[in-house]
């Protein structure tokens, strides 16, 4: 399953979010939707609706497959 993920700068806010730290790497891994919802630290993510629901359909075991998914426009 291939993603349609944007704007390019709020995903690269997350993955670098979750580059860093293990515990929202984790959480973005489990469960991505509240992840992105609680943000990391005092970091708050914002993307569109439909950017949310697809990240959120994004199931992987590793941050490396869940960048995989992520295609940018």
């Amino acid at each position: 399953m291939v993603n349609f993920i944007y704007p390019h700068h709020e995903v690269s806010r997350i993955m670098t979010a979750a580059v860093v730290n293990y515990h929202f790497r984790q959480a973005l891994l489990t469960n991505p939707l509240n992840a992105i919802e609680n943000g990391y630290g005092e970091e708050i993510f914002s993307l569109d609706q439909n950017a949310f629901e697809q990240i959120g359909r994004i199931r992987a075991n590793s941050l490396e497959e869940f960048a995989a998914k992520i295609i940018f426009s």
